[in-house]
């Protein structure tokens, strides 16, 4: 007698996606570990009396909002993608580049009001973490805008629906993740300052 074994069905990970959320994951940590170490540093400073307060340069809002808005440019790009809008979709790819380099000339610009301030990486604690902080940050938009070429590749030489699919939903995921952390770092800057 013979019994029919059930195949059970293989969970399908694509490992692109499986990478891209381990990264979010990883990067969460990250970003948890420094923001938890600026307040166990401002805590104990201000205890003894050497914490300097500061104030975020307001280019920083100017990239906030920049950011924002790339969110924004970015979900219309995924939208357009499925669609199958495909003109749509390389403007909005565009726009949310240019707004993401535009972000990254703000960060620059507020490192420049820092020293300015006489904040400088090597200074204070405080000065230090904002630099580590936002150039990490930093770091994680340049991939975003690597991931945004990629599509935009993709989409000019008429890569194959499936994998444009794979890669708009990699991206769209890890931008809007990077958009979320920087509001999110912002915000706790601005109330920690």
């Amino acid at each position: 007698m013979m019994i029919a074994m059930k195949k059970e069905p293989l969970i399908n990970v694509r490992p692109l996606k499986f990478i891209v959320w381990l990264f979010v994951a990883s990067s969460i940590m990250l970003f948890g570990g420094w923001t938890s170490g600026f307040i166990v540093s401002r805590v104990s400073l201000l205890a003894a009396g050497e914490w300097i307060t500061f104030e975020l340069p307001r280019i920083f809002m100017v990239s906030t909002a920049l950011i924002v808005l790339s969110s924004a440019s970015m979900h219309w790009a995924r939208v357009s993608a499925k669609r199958l809008h495909f003109g749509k979709a390389k403007l909005a790819l565009w726009i949310t580049m240019l707004l993401g380099i535009g972000f990254l000339v703000c960060q620059v610009g507020g490192w420049v009001r820092l020293t300015e301030m006489n904040m400088y990486f090597a200074g204070h604690v405080s000065g230090s973490y904002i630099y580590v902080i936002s150039g990490f940050h930093g770091l994680h938009i340049v991939a975003g805008l690597c991931l945004i070429a990629s599509c935009l590749t993709g989409l000019y030489r008429n890569i194959a629906q499936i994998k444009q699919n794979l890669r708009f939903e990699v991206t769209s995921v890890f931008w809007h993740f990077i958009d979320i952390l920087w509001i999110y770092l912002y915000v706790f800057l601005l109330l920690n300052r």
